[in-house]
């Protein structure tokens, strides 16, 4: 009895989650309609739409609980997979639920703790914070010592697996659709939102990553990190010491204990430098809620379940491809990404090549200007969406974080620049980690010899060239890259006009069947429309990434 229960539960559950992914696939069809439009088709009244179906989506993530808030987070993250249209809207996903009864609060710390719930003078009833995943109290010691407590949510880690599972059916219908996976790993990425929401779930890692952090800034006394509490923390209770502060957003209340607003930016900036460039080890999600000042002019970071690594390799590539970017060496930056496997083997480099060297063009012209970070990191999400890229989750969680910390820094300072803050970082970074004073003969003596190495091949391959011309064996292709766009978008608009014909008709059928002695045939089409509905929705997310494409090249080209 209990195992029909456990699979009615799943079948209400899925069918809620596809039904919420059907309604957005059909409001997408709708919207591309001219004729949905009461005052008349216009560019700015379909964006205006748009944002409101972005504000729909994360209402329903909300709803639909703690899982799919995480995932919505994690998306936002991946500029490679999404638009940038949703992933503004997704950045700002917020998980804060109503708090639950403190009686759980109670009944989880003591059978989680056991003898050691005795250490607990008292605990206030009434919670500091509280989100989809967690709980927070204050509490005091018998010791003396004031602490929060981090209590998980009863019943959690079922709803999320069952939310997990339902993903991963999601993922795999997704990627079977060819055009819709095409340089997309769908279930690769379900099955890395699972790792990383699933380790979100045990608090003792959260225990790990705050006290790693805190060890990193031990010898800085402008940055204070909670000790945690080991023997009052399991895998639901987490137990930290108790620092108060002031949000860093509330610019009034720091000027009235007299904190220079300027000075926080800038020592929350190179906190986050030497995370990223000394220790490869940074705090993910800085938004102004996770960060605090204290009375003495510290900032103070909290909430370390999302935190994110920079791997050996690549900040080893990360030297040259930032190298590589300050000479504007489009070619040499071509050729690290593909080191890094950043790109899709077999793949046409000139489209690749245009498009980096637009993005270094209007992001890395001086002078820089204070949203310098924002504006790399809107130009990466054009770059990566729909391209053959492959970026690494660490260099977006990097990127994010960043413009996250420069929105944060520029709201404390107007005149805040972070490229500025960074110089005393990034040179290292653009130099070799074994430079001596003869590196720079030995690079120039590299590319004389391997300039003199293709003269002495040149005439051997004028020669073949010319014998190959004389046999007729030698062919011109011309590529027409003007042409070819044009062609593209006659292609997708058949396309679509294909598979909006195929939507009409099958949500006809479906009325016809709804009205049947067998309504429920009605889903059959229903469902058959899927697929179609995904390549359709593929193919004008593709069109609008070109159209911006294009408008980005004209305004280059008219400057």
């Amino acid at each position: 009895m209990i195992f029909l229960a456990n699979q009615l539960q799943k079948l209400v559950r899925a069918f809620r989650i596809w039904s919420i992914l059907l309604s957005l696939l059909f409001f997408l069809w709708l919207d591309a309609r001219n004729w949905t439009y009461i005052k008349g088709f216009s560019s700015k009244r379909r964006e205006k739409r748009q944002v409101l179906r972005a504000k729909w989506l994360t209402r329903e993530l909300v709803n639909l609980g703690s899982a799919f808030i995480k995932l919505g987070q994690l998306l936002s993250a991946r500029a490679d997979v999404i638009p940038s249209s949703w992933v503004n809207e997704l950045s700002s996903l917020q998980d804060r639920v109503p708090p639950f009864d403190f009686q759980n609060i109670q009944e989880i710390l003591f059978k989680e703790l056991g003898k050691s719930y005795q250490r607990i003078k008292n605990i206030d009833s009434n919670p500091i914070g509280s989100a989809s995943l967690a709980q927070v109290h204050k509490a005091n010691l018998i010791s003396g010592e004031n602490v929060i407590f981090k209590v998980q949510r009863p019943g959690l880690e079922e709803f999320f697996r069952l939310d997990l599972e339902v993903m991963q059916q999601v993922a795999r219908v997704v990627q079977n659709n060819k055009s819709l996976s095409q340089g997309k790993d769908w279930v690769g990425i379900a099955k890395e939102c699972k790792r990383v929401l699933l380790r979100e779930l045990d608090f003792r890692i959260e225990a790990q990553y705050a006290a790693r952090f805190k060890q990193q800034f031990l010898e800085d006394k402008k940055i204070l990190i909670p000790s945690v509490f080991w023997d009052l923390s399991t895998s639901k209770v987490l137990c930290l010491e108790y620092m108060p502060g002031i949000k860093i957003n509330d610019i009034k209340s720091l000027k009235d204990k007299n904190i220079d607003t300027a000075s926080i930016a800038k020592i929350g900036a190179t906190s986050y430098l030497k995370q990223l460039v000394n220790y490869g080890f940074f705090h993910a999600d800085p938004h102004p809620g996770n960060l605090a000042v204290s009375e003495k002019g510290s900032l103070i970071y909290y909430d370390f379940g999302m935190m994110g690594f920079v791997s050996e390799r690549i900040r080893g590539r990360l030297n040259s491809m930032i190298k590589a970017a300050a000479l504007r060496d489009v070619s040499g930056l071509v050729k690290e990404l593909q080191i890094a496997g950043l790109l899709e083997a077999d793949i046409e480099i000139g489209p690749v090549r245009r498009l980096i060297r637009i993005m270094l063009n209007e992001a890395l012209t001086p002078p820089f200007n204070s949203q310098i970070i924002e504006k790399l990191s809107g130009d990466l999400s054009e770059l990566a969406y729909g391209k053959p890229f492959r970026i690494p989750i660490e260099l977006i969680f990097v990127f994010r974080a960043l413009s996250t910390f420069e929105g944060v820094g520029r709201y404390l300072d107007p005149e805040f620049n972070l490229i500025a803050i960074a110089k005393p970082f990034l040179l290292p970074l653009m130099t070799s980690k074994n430079q001596d004073k003869n590196d720079l003969f030995n690079e120039l003596g590299r590319q004389v010899t391997e300039i003199g190495n293709k003269a002495v091949g040149l005439p051997k391959r004028i020669d073949e060239n010319l014998e190959r011309l004389e046999q007729g064996d030698l062919q011109l292709q011309v590529r027409m890259g003007e042409s070819d766009r044009q062609l593209r978008r006659m292609i997708n608009a058949q396309q679509t006009l294909g598979n909006s014909v195929l939507l009409g008709s099958l949500a006809i059928s479906s009325a016809l069947l709804a009205s049947t002695n067998r309504p429920l045939l009605f889903t059959v089409p229903i469902f058959l429309g899927f697929p179609i509905a995904i390549s359709w929705i593929k193919l004008q997310f593709k069109m609008r990434n070109e159209s911006r494409l294009d408008n980005l090249q004209k305004r280059r080209s008219s400057n």
